[in-house]
């Protein structure tokens, strides 16, 4: 009797969620007058590119063997 192999889409979602919120940190970086605002924005960009390089690798499925 062969096994269901399901696959889910939850990756590409999550790493779209987590990339337009780095690009937000990255805008709020460009355009953060003051040099805190900046920084932060500069923070959050670095993070949350992390966490979707991070999903990515999660989510992809096993290779078969």
């Amino acid at each position: 009797m062969a096994g269901r192999d399901t696959t889910t889409d939850m990756g590409i979602g999550v790493t779209l969620a987590f990339g337009a919120l780095a690009v937000i940190g990255a805008l709020v970086m460009v355009f953060g007058a003051p040099a805190k605002t900046a920084g932060a924005g500069f923070a959050a960009a670095m993070i949350f590119a992390a966490l979707a390089i991070v999903a990515v690798q999660v989510y992809d499925p096993a290779p078969n063997e």
